[in-house]
């Protein structure tokens, strides 16, 4: 399947919930492959083609070089994010002070 036509396939509501991803700092690339089949490549076109050129330029600028943008460069586990901070709940009931 030719790269154009995987992104004529997605329907307006992918489309929407795959720039919503690509802008997202922690949303690696290889999310948006597992998820929607499409690579890096094919993300970068969709946001040509769907986004006025200023903002595509200040995204493509903000993406270039962002580790966090691909799985292998990123420091953030596999895990899910959970901060230090976050409260321990245990048994489903937030613990009292």
């Amino acid at each position: 399947m030719k790269a154009s036509s995987k992104i004529e396939e997605l329907t307006d509501t992918d489309i929407d919930r795959i720039i919503e991803m690509a802008w997202e700092d922690r949303t690696p690339f290889e999310a948006i492959d597992v998820q929607f089949g499409l690579s890096e490549q094919e993300v970068i076109e969709v946001m040509r083609r769907e986004m006025n050129p200023s903002s595509w330029r200040r995204w493509r600028a903000r993406v270039q070089g962002r580790s966090t943008k691909h799985a292998m460069l990123s420091a953030v586990s596999n895990a899910r994010f959970k901060s230090d901070r976050q409260r321990i709940i245990s048994l489903n009931k937030i613990t009292k002070r």
